[in-house]
């Protein structure tokens, strides 16, 4: 599953799916006004000038088509037409936590080799995992090299996915896939679904057998996560985060994720932040930041280091807290204390591609819309919450969507 920022026209490559690295390598863009054939020629003619071979060249982009239904999933990701409380239902399920806590317990000799040896939690491993295909179930379905070309011809991303594209075709070279190979709609393989770029970079052969194989060996799957997640700079010592009560005259504005957010927790203890249930926070010499995934209304959370890692993972702020809140469910903890809403009204991606029309109109620039409420999304939803003397949340409501529908009336009359 793809995550973006909120302007894809940069050709500094996002962060998909799961276990993505953010690549500094750009690509140039194909012209998208061509034919897909004619652009599969130059595809081709890309790959066999960066060394692919041409018995993998012919297998994997032979008799290519593209995929419809991938451009259908790709615009309508759940991180962004759900709201907090249905993402988290759906994905830290009671269903899902026992599961988890059964094979948390099953494969812990090998969890524990592997926490060793790169100092991730099993906990976590295993809420990855969950996350990520259902424990293994859900694997993907669509053809690796018909969804990569699909995503790469089209302008949205199309720089990013031609670097995944001819990445695949390296890992076919290589042996770890074939042009038979299933992958999620945007690419993603196998159990802990990397994507090619990622797979090259941080795949292990943790079992020995000459194969990284991330469809069938347990080795090789928590192997390659720990070893991603070790780089992103992940404390095995610590946790990623915790729910908080916010005292009632808190400054919105020292919620976020920036740099300039994290304080010491003995600062936000100061601020008068607690633990959800009233407690001081921990007497540790480590920073947090405060983020409010809801708006104000919701839960707030006091998010450390290794939500920056799990961020990395996938950049989607939902996922990343659903990742943390599986893992301390796995060991015991309960669901969060915040009470979810009487009613929820969720933005479709053409209510925030308005949201985000009107914004820009309003000279609160959002860099394009692109229907995903990114880090230039919020800040400019922000800036409009502060001159129209409203909490700035940076929240993209209803409310405040249609709140906006009457400005923008009213400056079109």
């Amino acid at each position: 599953m793809i995550r973006s920022t909120s302007h894809p026209a940069k050709k500094t490559a996002t962060i998909l799916g799961a276990a993505a690295v953010a690549l500094s390598l750009t690509f140039p863009a194909a012209a998208q006004t061509d034919d897909f054939a004619t652009w599969l020629d130059g595809l081709r003619t890309e790959a066999r000038d960066r060394g692919v071979t041409a018995p993998t060249i012919e297998a994997a982009l032979g008799d290519l088509k593209p995929v419809p239904r991938v451009l259908e999933l790709d615009r309508h990701q759940p991180e962004f037409t759900q709201t907090f409380w249905t993402y988290l239902g759906k994905r830290v399920s009671e269903k899902r936590v026992i599961r988890g806590r059964e094979l948390l317990k099953k494969h812990a000799k090998l969890l524990a080799r592997v926490e060793k040896k790169y100092g991730v939690q099993p906990r976590f491993l295993v809420a990855f995992w969950g996350l990520e295909s259902n424990f293994g179930d859900y694997t993907g379905v669509f053809p690796l090299f018909g969804a990569l070309a699909t995503l790469a011809h089209d302008a949205r991303r199309a720089d990013f996915f031609r670097a995944q594209l001819l990445a695949a075709l390296k890992l076919m070279d290589k042996g770890d896939v074939t042009a038979a190979t299933k992958a999620s709609w945007a690419g993603a393989m196998g159990q802990c679904q990397f994507i090619p770029t990622t797979h090259i970079d941080n795949a292990v052969d943790y079992d020995g057998d000459g194969k990284r194989d991330f469809w069938n060996s347990l080795p090789d799957i928590f192997a390659s996560a720990a070893n991603y997640l070790s780089r992103t700079g992940w404390q095995g010592n610590r946790t990623w985060g915790r729910e908080v009560k916010l005292p009632k005259d808190f400054d919105l504005e020292l919620a976020g994720m920036g740099k300039s957010m994290r304080k010491p927790l003995a600062e936000w203890q100061k601020l008068g932040v607690r633990k959800v249930g009233g407690g001081n926070l921990p007497n540790v010499d480590i920073e947090g930041a405060v983020i409010l995934p809801a708006g104000r209304h919701g839960p707030a959370f006091m998010v450390y280091k290794n939500y920056r890692s799990i961020m990395i993972w996938n950049r989607s702020i939902l996922y990343a807290i659903a990742v943390g809140h599986l893992a301390d469910r796995l060991v015991g903890q309960g669901p969060f204390k915040t009470p979810r809403p009487a009613k929820e009204v969720a933005l479709s991606r053409a209510d925030v591609q308005e949201m985000q029309r009107i914004l820009t109109r309003l000279g609160h620039d959002t860099e394009g819309a692109d229907g995903v409420v990114g880090r230039n999304t919020r800040k400019a939803i922000k800036a409009y919450q502060r001159a129209n003397h409203l909490p700035p949340d940076g929240y993209p409501s209803f409310g405040l969507l249609e709140r906006l529908r009457g400005k923008a009336a009213k400056s079109d009359g």
